[in-house]
């Protein structure tokens, strides 16, 4: 009952109707984006919206096929046959590109996976494009995976990288684990959600707004010497006012979940949840699903929205009034937004990596780890870690800090 009357008293304030009502349509918007400015384009000009998504995904109905060894040295040679023809090469005096009918038939329709299979072949920090597929000698064969496999080798052992033995051994015993021949096939509804994750940051802000004044709010309107000399004052009452922020916490993330995620899912459908990561790029290590991506990420976030609630609690029981919380919370949120890691390794890069800001991108791509001795773990793994540890220690404080208030 406790529980239930803090939760209802958390849920009826104005503020927090306010906050959330603003928080979810800031979401929605901000999610929502991808979908309003999506354009793609064919012979007679630009395509947006819905027309444009629909479009795009008529385009891959014959490209949702596994990528074989044989299927990736019939497609480079298709291509290579276009560029042999003078008539279908354009130049614009850096590089050759084909135009006409041998682009918008040829090539248009499945430049994202022609540009996926030329980077594979390309040098780390080197994009490549179709047109540079007529440079490749494949006359004996594509070795599509075996250059997939020698690229993330070369870039774990890549000089800038500083990885130790442990670390290389442990990122090439993970990208063994991914299961070959690709499966190609449509994901932009998933490709929009994993690239916009840190935009919840201002859900996790708007839980922590109004979850500030939970002990500050008691504080302040001079009802904490009512509280702390009831008979369960310090102990129910106190346990209860934490439950119900966790309580409030989640239920305002399943909101921004189900709108962060669903916005781009009905607009692009869900085509792609079992496809793996790789065919977004070849060197991701990782031996997961699209759905299966999300779903881990939105797990970190959870965890980190958890140990914020712990940490807006914990300064809640220490301060007299809600304004002085967000004053700390604010710049811990949001300060690494302005900071830019300048590698993947060290001790500001490492750091960097596990604030609430950056542990809501996934960084699938960037091997980072964290090694502890002999122990090897990657940056989703210490992040999971992290933030749970930080949630079990900081909320116990936060108990202990109101029942030890001392009324003025």
């Amino acid at each position: 009952m406790l529980v239930k009357y803090e939760f209802l008293k958390i849920l009826r304030k104005k503020s927090t109707l306010i906050v959330m009502a603003v928080s979810l349509i800031l979401t929605g918007f901000l999610f929502g984006l991808p979908i309003m400015q999506y354009q793609t384009y064919n012979q007679d000009g630009v395509i947006k919206g819905a027309d444009g998504i629909a479009y795009e995904k008529g385009q891959y109905v014959d490209l949702s096929v596994p990528l074989s060894e044989e299927y990736v040295a019939e497609t480079i040679r298709e291509v290579q046959g276009l560029f042999e023809k003078p008539d279908n090469i354009g130049y614009d005096g850096n590089e050759q590109f084909l135009i006409g009918d041998a682009y918008w038939n040829g090539v248009a329709p499945m430049e994202k996976l022609l540009n996926l299979i030329a980077n594979t072949y390309s040098k780390p920090n080197e994009i490549l494009g179709y047109n540079n597929l007529p440079d490749l000698d494949i006359k004996d064969g594509a070795f599509f995976y075996q250059t997939m496999e020698e690229k993330i080798q070369t870039l774990l052992n890549n000089p800038s990288r500083t990885l130790s033995n442990e670390q290389k051994e442990y990122w090439s015993s993970m990208a063994d684990k991914v299961d070959t021949p690709l499966q190609y096939g449509y994901y932009e509804g998933w490709e929009v959600i994993i690239s916009s994750f840190e935009l919840l940051m201002f859900a996790l802000l708007a839980v922590c707004i109004v979850v500030a004044p939970v002990f500050s709010g008691e504080y302040q309107a001079g009802t904490d010497a009512v509280i702390l000399s009831a008979k369960y004052g310090k102990t129910k009452l106190t346990t209860a006012k934490i439950v119900a922020s966790l309580l409030f916490g989640t239920a305002a993330f399943i909101l921004h979940i189900v709108v962060a995620c669903g916005l781009p899912l009905a607009a692009f459908g869900v085509d792609g949840w079992n496809l793996p990561l790789q065919i977004a790029n070849t060197t991701i290590p990782y031996p997961l699903t699209f759905l299966q991506a999300v779903l881990i990420n939105i797990g970190i976030i959870y965890l980190v929205l958890l140990a914020m609630v712990g940490l807006t609690l914990l300064l809640s029981a220490q301060m007299k009034s809600p304004y002085l919380v967000l004053i700390i919370l604010v710049p811990v949120l949001f300060i690494p937004m302005f900071l830019t890691p300048n590698g993947t390794t060290g001790a500001y890069n490492l750091i960097l990596f596990l604030l609430p800001y950056r542990s809501t991108m996934p960084e699938f791509s960037k091997f980072i780890s964290y090694q502890f001795g002999g122990l090897v773990l990657d940056t989703l793994t210490v992040r999971a870690v992290l933030y749970a540890f930080l949630t079990v220690i900081m909320l116990p404080l936060a108990r202990l800090g109101f029942k030890e208030h001392q009324v003025a």
